[in-house]
């Protein structure tokens, strides 16, 4: 482990850091702005980025508004950011006060958000010899509360840096038993926890909630998303399958204050292609799960692919949008499913209002019942070999979405692909996936990645947007209160598209394949856009 302080200086920073500790030192914390950002759906986040979807909605709308359709054509490149860490950049910056904390690997770095300009660095070697996803050593990013920050590493233990320094306060090791465990997900702050998920879903891990004291350290509660024997829905988990479950949650949730409720996406299950060893819906997997955030009682749960056979994780941003709802006022919960649908439902009870086949190539299911139940057709992975629409990388995946208070859309992208699927009977092994076996690209498909606005009133698609590039993208989208949507588009730049319309107003040849999603602050009244690319995090604004 190394801490570092860079040539910035402490003068420079403590300058940048005086806002944050005057509003934390007065009782605003991360936790406090995002509560009061999310609590009403006409509020929204401005200056600040303050967790990794901007508020606890997961809209990843901002309220500024000095970048709009009429000047976005001029926005420039201000600075550029190489983290020099393993494999690409998937993090989602916070800045909180003119200070910007970002990840890579497991490194965490504050920068000053004008210039890009490192302030510390908090250095820990990669973990060797970890599995599948982990191995790549993904980090999405940090949460903050008060003078510390929060993040993952890619063996899943849960670190607290002093966010002035850089130096560790406490590291603690959250998933335990099974070296299959990874962590690549940023930490959620609700109501002085730390929340925290795993990866592994396709390596016979077994996945679970936890919440941790921000203070000590020490974990507050556990819900285990894989039941145990005599528990609801154990049924499904024979033996000790329940051990090798999959279910993990690997992106952050979202979190409603009214309601005081948490609400958490779960993966695939384990083995993903192999059904026989698991019968009946595999609870809870590929749910969102509603839980109350001081005890971790499941409140409810709906689940999206029972019984899932493709790989269709639904950890998919949650999105909770107030509105008026065929003319009645209703607290919506809106998810793009990587199933090809896109989901409606009343967050207050987990009623299912709605879905909406959005993937075009689409031959799993025939539709979706009154009771939100998929029907199947017969086109399951076999040892030959079967073609299944949406494919491996499913009909949209953890890039995030947005909601826009501006044109009341949801944005999100999809990907238009379908895969071969097989199946042969594998046993678990340690230190080896757990799939069961595998996928190939189907020879006669071509895929494409679409830009999709969606009216969650109407239950329509405003527009679709074809991508011109070659469907290598990971990137997410944003909005603000200007009426702009961004996002990283699949020829490898940063484009900005008018909300209503999806017409192009402006991009930016970045050069690399961007895996992460977008997000807008401001330092000293000046808007800013940052988005991570290959191993850069490139930021932007209008000239001066």
């Amino acid at each position: 482990m190394m801490f570092r302080r860079c040539s910035m200086g402490w003068v420079a920073f403590a300058l940048l850091w005086n806002g944050v500790a005057m509003a934390q030192s007065s009782g605003v914390s991360s936790s406090t702005a995002n509560a009061k950002s999310s609590s009403s759906p006409r509020k929204s986040i401005a200056d600040q980025w303050p967790s990794y979807n901007g508020d606890y909605t997961g809209r990843r709308f901002s309220g500024l508004t000095e970048v709009t359709p009429s000047n976005v054509n001029q926005m420039v490149a201000r600075w550029v950011f190489h983290s020099r860490n393993p494999g690409v950049l998937e993090v989602t910056p916070i800045v909180v006060d003119g200070v910007m904390y970002v990840t890579g690997s497991n490194d965490a770095y504050a920068l000053d958000a004008r210039t890009g300009q490192v302030i510390w660095r908090h250095s820990r070697q990669v973990t060797q010899g970890l599995v599948d996803d982990a191995a790549g050593h993904i980090n999405r990013g940090v949460a903050i509360l008060g003078t510390r920050l929060y993040m993952e590493t890619d063996n899943a233990h849960l670190l607290c840096l002093d966010a002035r320094s850089g130096n560790q306060l406490w590291d603690v090791a959250y998933a335990q038993g099974n070296r299959n465990y990874g962590g690549t997900s940023a930490p959620l702050i609700v109501k002085n926890k730390v929340l925290v998920g795993t990866s592994g879903g396709d390596d016979g891990v077994r996945g679970f909630i936890a919440a941790f004291d921000a203070e000590t350290g020490k974990e507050v509660w556990r819900f285990w998303t894989i039941p145990g024997p005599g528990e609801n829905g154990s049924a499904s988990w024979p033996g000790d399958m329940y051990l090798h479950g999959g279910g993990t949650t690997w992106m952050p949730g979202t979190y409603d204050p009214e309601l005081d409720t948490l609400y958490w996406g779960t993966s695939n299950p384990s083995p993903d292609f192999e059904g026989s060893l698991r019968p009946g819906d595999d609870l809870y997997t590929d749910c969102v799960l509603a839980l109350d955030p001081d005890t971790g009682k499941l409140k409810w749960h709906f689940q999206f692919t029972p019984h899932d056979l493709y790989d269709y994780d639904a950890t998919e941003t949650t999105v909770l949008v107030d509105t008026s709802y065929k003319g009645t006022p209703r607290k919506l919960l809106i998810e793009a499913n990587r199933n090809g649908f896109l989901y409606v439902l009343d967050r207050t009870d987990g009623k299912f209002l709605s879905a909406t086949q959005f993937a075009l190539k689409q031959n799993w299911a025939m539709g979706i019942d009154e009771n939100g139940r998929p029907i199947r057709t017969s086109q399951v992975p076999s040892a030959e070999g079967t073609r299944v629409c949406p494919g491996f990388d499913g009909a949209t995946n953890w890039f995030s979405p947005s909601y826009s208070e501006a044109t009341h859309l949801f944005y999100f992208m999809s990907l238009e692909e379908c895969n071969v699927y097989f199946s042969h009977a594998e046993k678990f092994e340690e230190g080896k996936t757990y799939y069961s076996t595998g996928v190939k690209h189907s020879a006669n498909d071509d895929s494409e990645k679409v830009l999709i606005a969606y009216d969650p009133v109407e239950n329509r698609f405003e527009w679709r947007v074809p991508q011109v590039g070659k469907t290598h993208s990971f990137a997410g989208v944003m909005t603000t209160a200007s009426g702009l949507l961004l996002f990283g588009d699949d020829a490898n730049s940063f484009e900005a598209v008018d909300g209503r319309t999806g017409e192009t107003l402006w991009h930016f040849s970045i050069g690399q394949s961007v895996h992460a999603s977008p997000m807008s602050y401001a330092v000293d009244g000046k808007q800013y856009f940052a988005i991570a690319a290959g191993e850069d995090l490139f930021a932007f604004a209008l000239p001066d």
